[in-house]
Formats: C-alpha cells, structure tokens, sequence
C-alpha cells in the first residue's frame, strides 16, 4: 500500500496526527476541532488528520474548519468495510451504537498510521485494549466540564494524556479514576474559543417575559425527560408568562430508545406531542446544531436541567438555574451533584412555578457567588485561548516541542 505519510504536494510528514469524531451526532466536535485548527496554525510540521465517520459529522467539520483545509488540515472519512458490520449496523444500529466500535473495528490498519490520536469519547481506548496499537498515543479532550460519576471512571486512565478544563476535572481524574498526574494537561475548555457568543434568532417575544432553557439528559437513570419531562412541557403550556426552549441533550431523542451505559437502564422518550409544538411561548429542538453551539444557554434567562454537563456552559453568564431531581436522589455533599448547588432543586412539577420564582428571587444573595465558585473550579482560563494551550499540550506529547 503507498505510504499515507506522503501528503498531496509529496511532502513527508514525519509524525501524524488525527483528530477523530466517530458519533452519532455533532456535539463532541467542537471539544476538539479548535484545538486541531490551532495546532494545524502552529506550523509544527505534523499532519493534521480530521476523521469523520458520516456525511453530517464531514458537513459541520468542513464548515467549522474552512480555509485551514489544504493548508495544514485534511479531512478523512471512514465508513464500514466488513460485511458482517455493515449487517449489524443495519440490524441494531437503530437501537445500539454499534457504529462506533465497528468503526475502530473496521479501519485498524488506518490508525495504525497514526502517532498521536486526539479523541472526544472513550469508544476509541478500543484501539489499545482490543485491536493491538500499543504504539500508538490516545489523548482524551473529554466533552464536557459536568459532574457525572461516569466522567471520573477507570477507563481514563487507559488513556496517554487528558487534557482538562480545570481544576476540578484533574482532581477527581486523580481521585477517583487514578489517573497519574503527569498525564494531565489544565488547557481551559476550546468549545468557549468557537462558541462563547453565538446566537441565535428564535421566534419567540421580545416582550420582557423571561426565557426558560429546559435540558435533560438522556440517561434514563439521570434525566428528568422520562418520569417528568411531558408535565413540565405541560406547564409551560398553561403558564405563558414565561417562554421556553426545550432543546434536550441532542442524544434524548436520537433512536427509539435511550440507554444508560454506566447503570443499565432502557427507556422510550415517546413523541413530542402537537400541543407543545403549537403553543406560542415554546421552542422545540431535539437536535439541530443549534443545540450543540451554546446558542441556547447563551440565549436563555433561566436554566432548567438535572444532569447535563450544558450547566456548566450556562454559568459562563451566571444566571439563575433551577434543578429537577426525579430519582429522589441523596445530591447534597455529592460530587456527582455539585452543579445542584447553583440553583433550588425540585421533585414535583407541582412546585414548579415556586421553584422557578426562588431562583429569580435569591439569585443574587444566594446563587451567583456560588455559580461563580462552581465555574472557576471548573474552567481555568486564561488570556492565552484555550485551544492554542490544547494544541501547545498535543505538540508536547507528539514530541514536537524541544
């Protein structure tokens, strides 16, 4: 086979590094891609490598990248190539993600090519455990700066390097899933450096009336959607003083059904109902890109979640937050809970309206100083952006710094 260390002019590239976004939707490209647009700005003389797995994942990448392709980046997409994946993708795929691993599966000998591998999810350790690519270097972006229990596993310390977005993530990395702490790398948070001021325009009334963000997760075990989410639309429905954007996780509504990986659970998250869709105060998105640009938490006056990681987006602007807990959950004094701190939290629709009012009404006194708190052990950032501090970090373990 040609040697892929060749580029298109015929330049050889003596280390090659790939960026790789194998998902089904688009929200873990932008905690990596800045940092592939920065290191490809560096001129370190590596190959920057951008991996898609589908045509919309290609279509957001080349969007977001733009002239740098051809001129320090190239994007490669990667399909499945055996027979019995391609059966298994179109028998369960609809149910499971299967895609992700028979990916990896499928195109071994591609990321053999690879020095350095700059991942978003966990799927990818795969490479290592399963398919034998002791050699190659896995550097783990994370998505996200929550406070879930999986987020902290074992599994991160499979990998070479983490780069976290501050001092709360390589805490607890070290704590509790015994990461070493010469594997970490404290760069800020890359996804603000793309998104920090996007907007978007919604076809809601600029009449005062406060603008409510709805976000569950997706996990049945965790999310809000499931037991309580169709009451709260319903709410909203019947109390037009306030407006909302019900823009969930954009995995809630992605198959037939959700699944909880760390603590199996399989629930439906049904349809959205006509009446939602009808009333003049609600905006829905189940997963446009809108929803993984920060648009809506930066456009939104009042947060309403339980376990998505987004919170922690919309306390760049501290503003008042209110929590559901639909699993009678023990969260005071509970790391995996932290971010209940910055709001009221509630466990009936019925207290809804108060809780809200709460949240408006002690946020100065009460919440903001706690938010702020929460933010800074969150994200360390800095003057410098943080995907160029990224990029310094992936530079410096390809050994491409002195």
């Amino acid at each position: 086979m040609p040697d892929e260390r060749i580029g298109g002019s015929g330049t050889i590239f003596q280390v090659r590094i790939g960026f790789l976004y194998n998902h089904d939707q688009l929200h873990q490209v932008a905690h990596s891609l800045p940092i592939a647009l920065a290191l490809a700005a560096m001129g370190t003389g590596a190959e920057i490598v951008l991996i898609t797995t589908s045509e919309r994942i290609r279509g957001e990448v080349e969007r977001l990248a733009g002239d740098t392709l051809g001129h320090g980046a190239a994007v490669v997409s990667l399909g499945l190539k055996g027979w019995f994946t391609r059966l298994a993708e179109r028998v369960a795929g609809r149910l499971i993600p299967v895609r992700k691993l028979a990916i990896l599966s499928d195109n071994v000998d591609f990321f053999r090519t690879l020095d350095v591998l700059v991942v978003a999810e966990k799927t990818s350790l795969a490479l290592k455990r399963r398919f034998g690519l002791d050699r190659l270097k896995i550097v783990h972006t994370r998505h996200g700066a929550g406070d879930r229990a999986i987020g902290f596993d074992k599994a991160s310390a499979g990998f070479d390097a983490v780069l976290v977005s501050g001092p709360k993530i390589g805490e607890r990395l070290v704590r509790e899933a015994g990461v070493s702490p010469d594997r970490l790398y404290q760069v800020g948070y890359p996804k603000f450096d793309l998104h920090r001021d996007t907007r978007i325009e919604l076809p809601l009334a600029k009449d005062g009336r406060p603008v409510v963000l709805y976000n569950p997760h997706p996990s049945p075990h965790l999310s809000s959607w499931f037991s309580m989410g169709p009451a709260i639309l319903d709410w909203f429905v019947a109390n037009p003083d306030y407006q909302l954007i019900f823009a969930p996780h954009v995995m809630l509504f992605e198959r037939p059904v959700a699944i909880s990986i760390d603590k199996l659970r399989v629930a439906r998250p049904g349809r959205i109902e006509q009446r939602w869709r009808e009333a003049p105060n609600i905006v829905i998105d189940t997963g446009s890109r809108a929803s993984t640009t920060m648009a809506y938490t930066n456009a939104a006056d009042i947060y309403v979640g339980d376990a998505s990681s987004q919170l922690y987006e919309f306390l760049l602007r501290p503003r008042p937050c209110l929590f559901v807990d639909a699993h009678h959950t023990k969260w005071q004094g509970n790391p995996n809970y932290a971010h209940w701190q910055a709001g009221p939290v509630i466990s009936d629709v019925a207290n809804l309206g108060e809780g809200l009012a709460e949240s408006r009404l002690d946020f100065e006194t009460v919440y903001r100083p706690i938010q702020q708190r929460l933010f800074a052990h969150s994200f360390d950032l800095t003057d410098e952006p943080s995907a160029i501090r990224a990029a310094w970090a992936i530079a410096t373990i390809a050994g491409l710094t002195p």
